[in-house]
């Protein structure tokens, strides 16, 4: 991937540096907004089968006369590995991304360029949690106060993520005719 405009150029085939903001606000333009929604859309996404296995152990309690309902005790731990899983699997695929973040056209990078990777992806789920718990919700204002519209978790992983939605011009063919 690659972009050039008026001879600047940014690569993300390992070049230092690969996203400037000063050269290419396109690539954090809407960025923090997109974040909040591709959050939320996340969230759904990975409750709904939490829900759905809760409901289900209910249901096998009532089935088994209160025996199936030993298992609401392996329900929190499967939950939490389903959110690793799922941000590890999604950062790690093609996309760079998880369902949210695709939704709201957005991008996992790490600082240089590269795309994403499993442990990056879980790692950056953990890390968002723990931050969040520990220094307040308020932390994702560090956001704001920086040009490539990066969180505090982002600056310790050193990724960055970007609006997928500018693409690299595409030279046209010449004409025959």
């Amino acid at each position: 991937m690659s972009y050039s405009d008026s001879g600047n150029t940014w690569r993300s085939d390992g070049a230092a540096h690969a996203y400037d903001p000063y050269l290419h606000p396109e690539l954090f333009r809407g960025v923090a907004m997109r974040r909040v929604f591709a959050f939320l859309i996340d969230m759904v996404v990975i409750s709904v089968p939490v829900i759905l296995g809760y409901i289900f152990i209910a249901l096998f309690g009532v089935v088994t006369l209160g025996i199936g309902w030993a298992l609401f005790w392996l329900a929190w731990p499967a939950s939490v590995i389903w959110a690793i899983v799922y941000y590890g699997a999604c950062i790690g695929g093609p996309s760079s991304a998880t369902v949210g973040m695709r939704i709201m056209d957005l991008e996992l990078r790490t600082w240089y360029g590269a795309p994403g990777y499993f442990v990056l992806g879980a790692t950056h789920a953990v890390l968002f949690w723990v931050t969040v718990s520990f220094l307040s919700p308020f932390v994702v204002l560090v956001g704001l106060f920086n040009g490539r519209r990066r969180l505090l978790h982002d600056f310790v992983l050193g990724t960055v993520v970007i609006n997928n939605s500018v693409r690299a011009p595409v030279p046209q063919t010449a004409r025959t005719y």
